[in-house]
């Protein structure tokens, strides 16, 4: 199978874990994407989603289902997003499409993260797939420093030859070169460095399902809570 439709395979089989009445979490991406489409074929069991950027709402809404700010919901029932990585413990890598932040803002509301991805993010040891950081701006430089001293090489993510400039109006700085062995204990340091808006590091927002699209299917990872 191609990974387009092992992204579609994924997608369709995280409907099951959509809760009837309630309003789901919903991430950004490629493969969210399969999952907003699969999305749209119940969208009369679901109140409606709240979403994690500007881009996933455009898909919702033009679908016809109702999309909620996250501030109009006290939790939800589940999120379900890909990764750009995650490990045998359910610690993610995430942030290849610039919306860590609200990733992470929903996937707090949320008593469950189900996330979906091919086999091919899974990993040992997360570092393989480049780390996203938003940072504020003035304050890269700076950033890019840190991770030197600790082995990274940071460059800022350019888009039209210029900074990309995220949904809340902030830079990505994408770290090549770390490998992450205690995603925990990396999350909390760097959410710490001043400038840091969000590590697209997950391990306090961390999976505890992972449906992975293989060439035999679906297979079903569980993880413990967080």
């Amino acid at each position: 199978m191609t990974q387009d439709e092992l992204k579609s395979l994924v997608g369709q089989a995280a409907l099951k874990y959509v809760v009837a009445g309630e309003i789901v979490g919903v991430g950004t991406g490629s493969t969210v994407n399969k999952f907003i489409d699969a999305l749209a074929s119940i969208k009369g069991d679901i109140r409606g989603a709240v979403s994690s950027s500007e881009a996933s709402t455009e898909r919702l809404k033009a679908l016809g289902i109702p999309v909620f700010d996250a501030n109009e919901v006290e939790r939800l029932a589940v999120y379900i997003d890909g990764a750009d990585e995650i490990d045998h413990q359910g610690h993610m890598v995430k942030g290849g499409g610039a919306a860590l932040t609200r990733e992470k803002i929903v996937a707090a509301l949320a008593a469950r993260f189900v996330c979906i991805a091919d086999e091919s993010k899974l990993v040992q040891t997360l570092g393989v797939f480049p780390l996203p950081v938003e940072v504020i701006p003035m304050a890269t430089a700076a950033i890019v420093r840190r991770f030197k001293a600790i082995g990274g090489d940071a460059v800022v993510r350019l888009k039209d030859g210029q900074p990309l400039v995220t949904d809340n109006g902030q830079h990505i700085v994408d770290v090549r070169g770390l490998q992450i062995a205690n995603p925990v204990k990396f999350e909390s340091e760097v959410s710490q460095w001043p400038g840091v808006v969000t590590v697209g590091v997950f391990a306090f927002q961390k999976a505890q399902v992972c449906l992975l699209g293989t060439a035999n299917g679906v297979q079903t990872l569980t993880f413990d809570a967080p």
